[in-house]
Formats: structure tokens, C-alpha cells, sequence
């Protein structure tokens, strides 16, 4: 089997649901009575489909994972996750606009207590994320594995 990673950290827009939450949805967002997620103006706001079993899989692998996104629409980020029934996968959340840096530093952070400043975790991130070695990977799913 292969290596599993110590954390897989997930971004929103694009990634969890297929539009930007801060400028093509309008917050606030509700449970309409057919069960699905709308938004202000009543226009649905879909999950992609794979994401709940991509989520599943990962988890009953033991794999931790984490939420980050910069988006300036946090508390509408935030509503979403809860009303699409997320947040019981992700062990952390960095939602809030800034560095992307700042986002992974602070889950591995939270996630890995271990891992405190005299270990030098942020100039390592630092320089993973300006290398060629960034190991993050990023790809659509076309079956959940």
C-alpha cells in the first residue's frame, strides 16, 4: 500500500464546489425544503458529487485533513461546509483571505502540535512552497479510489 500522507489539506472554490463563494454564489445560504443548498436568490449551490465519498475514504484510511481557503467570504465558506455536513472531516479550518503560506503553516501546526517553532516548520514550508518539490497534488477525481 502506499505511504499515506500526514495531512491532506483541502481548498474550497473549485476543489470542494465548482464556484468561487465570494463572487458567484450570494450568501446566506440554507437548506431549501427538496434538501438542497440555495443561496439568497434561491439558486442551488452544488457539491461536487465525489467530494462526500473522496472525504469518506480518506478518513476511514486515518488520514487527517484540514480545510483552507483565502477567500473573503468566510462566515458564507463556513455555512457551506456546515450545511453540506463537512466540518466532521476536517480536524482544522484556515478560512480567511492572506498567504496560502500562512494557511498550511498554521494546519500542520494545529494538526502536528509536534512540529512548534524551534523545529523551523515555517521557513520549511516556506521553502517547499517557492521550490519545485512542493508536494502538494492537485488533480480532478474521476472515481473515488
Amino acid at each position: 500500500m502506499a505511504r499515506l500522507p500526514k495531512l491532506a489539506v483541502f481548498d474550497l472554490d473549485y476543489t470542494l464546489w465548482p464556484f468561487w463563494v465570494d463572487t458567484h454564489v450570494d450568501p446566506p445560504f440554507h437548506r431549501s425544503s427538496d434538501g438542497s443548498i440555495r443561496d439568497r436568490r434561491g439558486q442551488s449551490v452544488p457539491l461536487y458529487p465525489e467530494v462526500p465519498a473522496v472525504l469518506d475514504r480518506l478518513q476511514g484510511l486515518g488520514v487527517p485533513m484540514a480545510a483552507a481557503s483565502r477567500t473573503g467570504e468566510v462566515e458564507g465558506a463556513n455555512q457551506l461546509l456546515e450545511l453540506f455536513g463537512l466540518v466532521r472531516y476536517f480536524v482544522h479550518r484556515e478560512i480567511y483571505p492572506g498567504s496560502k503560506v500562512t494557511h498550511f503553516e498554521r494546519c500542520y501546526l494545529h494538526s502536528c502540535p509536534e512540529w512548534d517553532e524551534s523545529s523551523h516548520l515555517n521557513s520549511r514550508i516556506r521553502d517547499i512552497c517557492k521550490g519545485s518539490s512542493w508536494p502538494v497534488r492537485s488533480s480532478l477525481v474521476d472515481e473515488p479510489h
